[in-house]
Order: C-alpha cells, then sequence, then structure tokens
C-alpha cells in the first residue's frame, strides 16, 4: 500500500505555502472604501452623496426662479399641453418637467407612498395634486428639471443615475428632515417643486422647498 502522504511532493508542498503568503499579503494590503465616504471622493470615485449636497442648492435655487403657480400652470396645460411645454417644461429624455409652487391644505398620508395630496385653492377639481414626502423618494424630477445636469457631466450612465438619487437624498436631509410628515392632516402646506405629470389630472411633486403653518 503506498502512503498518501507521499502524493504531496516537496514541491507542491513549497507553491502551496507561496500562495498562502500571497493571499495573507493582498488581504493585508487592500483598503476597503465605502461608497460615498471621504475616502471614496478622495480617490476619485464618483460620490452620490457630496454630488447631492453640493448640487441640491443650486436645484433648489433654479427651481424656485422658475415655479409657476399651480392654477397658472393647469390652465396654461388644458388650454395647450404643446405651448405649456414650450413656455414652461424642460425637456428631459423621458418627458416634460414643470416647476411648480402651490399653498393649500394637506390631506391624509398615503403610508404604502408616502404621497401627501393637498387640496389646491383655484385649481381644477379634477386635478389631483400630492407631495412626496418619503421616506423613499422616487424618479428624478430633481435632476431632469432642470438644465443644469445632463448625461455628458458624468463618466457614465451609472454616476448619471447615482446622481439622481443623491439629488434627492439631499433634498430629504435639507427639506423633509424637518417636517413631521405624518402629522400633515388638515394643515396648510407651501411647497415649491418639480413634477412630470403622469397625465393632466395627476401631479406628484419633489418639494426643494415646504413649509408647514
Amino acid at each position: 500500500m503506498t502512503d498518501s502522504r507521499s502524493s504531496f511532493s516537496p514541491r507542491i508542498l513549497a507553491l502551496a505555502g507561496a500562495a498562502v503568503v500571497l493571499v495573507v499579503a493582498m488581504a493585508l494590503d487592500t483598503k476597503v472604501v465605502r461608497v460615498g465616504s471621504q475616502t471614496d471622493a478622495a480617490d476619485g470615485a464618483f460620490s452620490a452623496a457630496t454630488y447631492g449636497k453640493t448640487h441640491f442648492p443650486k436645484i433648489r435655487d433654479a427651481v424656485v426662479a422658475k415655479a409657476v403657480d399651480a392654477a397658472t400652470l393647469a390652465e396654461a396645460i388644458a388650454k395647450d399641453p404643446d405651448a405649456a411645454q414650450k413656455q414652461y417644461a424642460v425637456m428631459s429624455d423621458s418627458g416634460p418637467e414643470y416647476s411648480v409652487r402651490f399653498t393649500g391644505v394637506a390631506g391624509a398620508r398615503d403610508e404604502d407612498s408616502g404621497a401627501v395630496p393637498v387640496k389646491v385653492e383655484n385649481a381644477p377639481a379634477d386635478l389631483h395634486i400630492a407631495v412626496q414626502t418619503g421616506p423613499a423618494i422616487t424618479g428624478t424630477d430633481l435632476r431632469d428639471g432642470t438644465p443644469l445636469v445632463t448625461f455628458g457631466q458624468f463618466s457614465n450612465q451609472i454616476d448619471y443615475q447615482n446622481a439622481g438619487a443623491g439629488l434627492n437624498a439631499a433634498m430629504k436631509d435639507a427639506v423633509l428632515s424637518k417636517i413631521d410628515a405624518k402629522a400633515l392632516a388638515g394643515k396648510t402646506v407651501s411647497v415649491v417643486g418639480v413634477f412630470q405629470p403622469a397625465d393632466n389630472s395627476e401631479w406628484v411633486v419633489t418639494p426643494v422647498q415646504m413649509d408647514v403653518k
């Protein structure tokens, strides 16, 4: 009977030992970088968090400057959608983005979507306006609602997509963190934000400013 230990030659054992040493050395030399951290940004990688914090104030100011009264905008869209787009919208790859302002009485928050309906005076009775309040902010309205952010500013599609998420996160921190969204029902809210209409009867607005009275 052949001793099984003889099958491992000194050369194989030496190579195996060298491989173990190499793996250990690689592990010791590996630096773990959390996405969005300061180290991440310092290494030249795109940081969605840093981008959002840096650029949200510019997005907010641009939306505020362009915002149209909701009743005026609704009338313009109903009268002539094409003319309304040319006058008021910023065109994105997925359609028109409108900046809007309104004051109204908030309804009960939808616990599934986080949207809060707002009854806006002088707006058409069949127009349903709601405001995103999180916790998840969907869509890329903040990214696409002004001419300030374009795909050509980014290295790839992933960074461009993450820029939208970074702006949404920065907005939550700057605007929604100061509001008790679950206690808005019956209160008067003033909102400035941006939206892309699913149709002419429903606007879901991503806010850049929101005040509760």
